[in-house]
């Protein structure tokens, strides 16, 4: 199997990080991995924020939990579960902003999807998350957006947690009823 299907069958969304951070080096892959996606019309509607301030990220965190309890949100009894963290203690995030034109959805989430790959194949544990549109929705919203240098016109689109496994996951089993073929 050639490495790129290699990295994919392997990848699996990390939900336990160790408190080591990426280095400077493999941040910047990560980020070149995320502006060389493809997008609709070349339009690139996404502004990438690399965040690696934990304690930041661990105060989103907190905020995002606080309204989960308070709203009796559905997710709240798992995240619990997983151990009270929605962000899994991650040191670095990547925001994918989104300048919400007509593809930008989409694009945000295959921004995602090369970061996550990219973090894998170089020995890094990822874990996509879209739940990161809590906290910015939430009454402290606008200070983390301006924390965040999040740009005029831009808003959520994506996240992945980036850092080092604290423990193993086997990747998802495939799902071959999910496959027509015509």
């Amino acid at each position: 199997m050639n490495e790129v299907l290699k990295t994919i069958a392997d990848r699996y969304s990390c939900r336990d990080f160790l408190a080591t951070s990426p280095t400077k080096e493999q941040i910047e892959n990560l980020v070149n991995a995320a502006l060389a996606s493809p997008s609709a019309l070349n339009l690139q509607p996404w502004h990438i924020i690399v965040v690696a301030d934990k304690s930041l990220i661990d105060e989103m965190d907190t905020v995002a939990m606080e309204m989960g309890k308070v709203n009796n949100e559905p997710w709240y009894s798992r995240m619990m579960e997983r151990g009270g963290k929605m962000f899994y203690n991650a040191p670095c995030m990547i925001f994918i902003m989104s300048d919400g034109s007509n593809y930008a959805t989409l694009d945000c989430g295959i921004v995602s999807q090369n970061i996550a790959l990219a973090a894998h194949s170089m020995g890094l544990a990822s874990v996509i998350c879209g739940m990161a549109r809590i906290p910015l929705g939430g009454e402290k919203g606008e200070e983390f957006k301006k924390r965040l240098k999040v740009p005029e016109g831009y808003e959520f689109g994506m996240s992945v947690c980036i850092g080092h496994a604290n423990s193993a996951k086997t990747p998802h089993e495939l799902v071959e009823s999910k496959v027509t073929y015509v």
